[in-house]
């Protein structure tokens, strides 16, 4: 929930406006007319997720800081000021969403965000603002990055996060790690296969700069003595190699490292080391009828620890059915914060584990619990790393899941920056891989951020793309397939959501399409019911089009068509103009709009009988009127119903 409070009339003004626009969102707390605006401050602050003050920033921060208790636990806190000209993330600007909450707040009062977050400033991922949770001291490791210092990436596994910069040094997983799907052992002290020692440094190709980008120069921050810095990376990992010994977790010598690994490693003395953690740990937990919440919780924690596994990737505890309402399981889950998910005995029963038990059969009709919940849990490609183990109530067991990836279909609208939506933008800067048509590619990529792998192509390898995207999305990277228009239509969403299985995250992101861009310049054709036919029959047999346009026709409705004519296919458009000159007279208005949005716009107003099929090319959309549409002060206008106001 999002808490508004004010100060003034004009603050007054601005809290409405924002309760306006985002209804069942928002608390009004008023401007302390019957109460100290302190103590109104202190309420939001403790019931809110995120506080809209207008009031001054000093007022502000004198208002906010006795109240501070984390960073992990205050609320996102913007300013506006009293004019409304500036938005300023104040507090919490990645934990708290005061960053995209100072963005929104802008969008409703047509004032300026600030943001003075040093990630978000100069386009850097900020690690705590990844979709994972993190380990370790975020601040210097932030400051590296900053001052392009060299920092080791480490992976077990290919997560969908976003692309790194290019100061980052990235070590690939093993092969087997990316065929099983199972990371190297907590216990196994050596390099990742494949990979120089720790200490040396190797580029890699799964964070290169995209193509056509003028080359990274290291980027620079002012100095900031409250953060200590350890030595440099590159000096202090000369020759350094990872060590360890048997039965140990390895260490990380030297210089800075952000590991991706649900695995607890121990940090040697002068590394500073962030721990990404993904959600890929599932625990299977079993239980007595009245096991207590301590026990179970207790059991889960020294499995974990045992394991040499991180707590924070515990993504799910998964059970029976039948201890669906067991309250010390469900009280361990509210404390790990994650969800319980049950099965039936019968499915739990038809899995294969290593410890089958015959009490758990007599009690709830499935010889495993623990195990069993944990293997369905951690579904396909997911491995038992952890077997049975008991305590005197209560049974865990540990399954790793395998990554899922993320493939985002974005459509960046007819061609305008301004019309390429927010969501888009923010998925193209989610992404570490970006695949596309050149030219559009083209059109986006100052939005990319440094280390983005780009994959582009020409036209005429829309499939191919396609199958590119989801592979790398197979892959376990976070993906962007990007066309112009709206992916869905006549894009690149159609194929690629063909290729692709349940096994990836699927996010379709909408843009502003042609026919829309067009008849935005035409007045308002689309005014009643439309339809959109493309005249390309690369893919389509034209007996199938011309069917279409007939039906089109004889229904009265408004046509929108895409791909109109090329130097290849110059007879179409005549002949589907024909057919709709069967059920419309000469004088039905016709919309022509060339590169929508783009520098060489053209956009024309005329009739049927006089739209010269010359001026049309793959670019432009042709709008046809219906038998209600009509030319009004040189716009074309179709009336929401059929009987014409005068």
């Amino acid at each position: 929930m999002i808490g508004l409070i004010h100060a003034t009339a004009a603050g007054r003004t601005g809290c409405e406006r924002l309760a306006a626009a985002w209804p069942g969102r928002t608390v009004l707390y008023g401007d302390g007319a019957d109460r100290p605006l302190r103590s109104v401050v202190a309420t939001a602050f403790a019931e809110c997720d995120q506080l809209v003050l207008f009031l001054a920033t000093g007022a502000a921060v004198r208002l906010l800081a006795p109240l501070l208790r984390g960073k992990a636990e205050d609320p996102g806190v913007v300013t506006v000021d009293e004019a409304h000209r500036h938005a300023v993330a104040l507090l919490g600007g990645h934990g708290g969403g005061a960053n995209d909450l100072a963005a929104a707040v802008s969008r409703v009062l047509g004032s300026a965000p600030v943001i003075t977050t040093a990630t978000d400033s100069v386009g850097t991922p900020a690690l705590d603002a990844l979709p994972y949770p993190t380990d370790g001291p975020l601040a210097p490791l932030t400051r590296a990055l900053l001052d392009g210092a060299p920092v080791r990436l480490h992976t077990d596994q290919t997560w969908p996060l976003p692309a790194f910069p290019l100061t980052v040094v990235s070590t690939p997983p093993p092969p087997a790690a990316a065929d099983s799907g199972e990371p190297s052992s907590p216990e196994d002290p050596q390099p990742l296969a494949g990979q120089a020692p720790i200490g040396q440094e190797q580029p890699s190709t799964r964070h290169a700069e995209p193509q056509a980008q003028a080359p990274h120069q290291p980027r620079t921050a002012p100095p900031n003595t409250a953060i200590p810095r350890p030595p440099d990376a590159a000096g202090a990992s000369e020759g350094s190699r990872a060590t360890g010994v048997a039965g140990a977790a390895p260490q990380v010598l030297g210089g800075y490292a952000v590991w991706v690994t649900d695995r607890v490693i121990r940090e040697a003395q002068g590394t500073v080391t962030v721990f990404v953690r993904p959600p890929s740990l599932v625990v299977g937990v079993g239980g007595s009828r009245g096991v207590g919440r301590a026990e179970v919780v207790g059991l889960v924690r020294s499995t974990l620890a045992e394991a040499g596994l991180a707590e924070k990737s515990v993504s799910a505890l998964a059970t029976v059915d039948a201890k669906a309402g067991e309250e010390g399981i469900v009280a361990a889950a509210a404390e790990f914060g994650v969800p319980l998910v049950t099965y039936a005995a019968a499915d739990l029963a038809g899995t294969a584990v290593p410890n089958p038990s015959a009490a758990p059969l007599a009690a709830v009709g499935t010889p495993s619990v623990a195990e069993a919940a944990a293997i369905l849990a951690a579904a396909d490609g997911g491995q038992l790393v952890v077997e049975k183990r008991k305590s005197a109530m209560a049974t865990a067991a540990v399954a790793r899941r395998r990554p899922r990836g993320r493939l985002a279909v974005v459509g960046l609208g007819p061609g305008a920056r301004d019309l390429v939506t927010p969501r888009a933008v923010a998925e193209l800067r989610r992404a570490s891989v970006i695949v596309g048509l050149d030219q559009y590619v083209d059109q986006i990529r100052d939005l990319l951020l440094p280390g983005t792998r780009v994959l582009e192509s020409g036209l005429g390898a829309e499939e191919e793309r396609a199958r590119t995207a989801v592979a790398e999305a197979r892959a376990g990277h976070a993906v962007a397939l990007i066309g112009s228009g709206d992916a869905g239509v006549y894009a690149m969403a159609s194929p690629a959501l063909a290729e692709a299985a349940d096994d990836i995250d699927v996010i379709g992101v909408p843009g502003v399409t042609a026919a829309l861009a067009a008849a935005a310049l035409l007045g308002a054709p689309l005014g009643h019911d439309h339809v959109s036919i493309s005249l390309s029959d690369l893919h389509t047999p034209w007996d199938v089009i011309e069917r279409r346009v007939r039906a089109a026709a004889e229904s009265d409705l408004v046509v929108t068509f895409y791909n109109p004519r090329s130097r290849g296919r110059a007879w179409q458009l005549p002949k589907a103009l024909s057919v709709l000159a069967e059920h419309r007279t000469p004088l039905t208005p016709v919309g022509v709009v060339h590169a929508a949005s783009r520098p060489d716009e053209r956009v024309e107003v005329t009739t049927l009988a006089g739209l010269d099929v010359g001026t049309v090319d793959m670019v432009t959309v042709v709008t046809v009127g219906n038998t209600a549409s009509r030319i009004v002060s040189g716009r074309m206008v179709t009336p929401r119903g059929y009987r014409w106001q005068s």
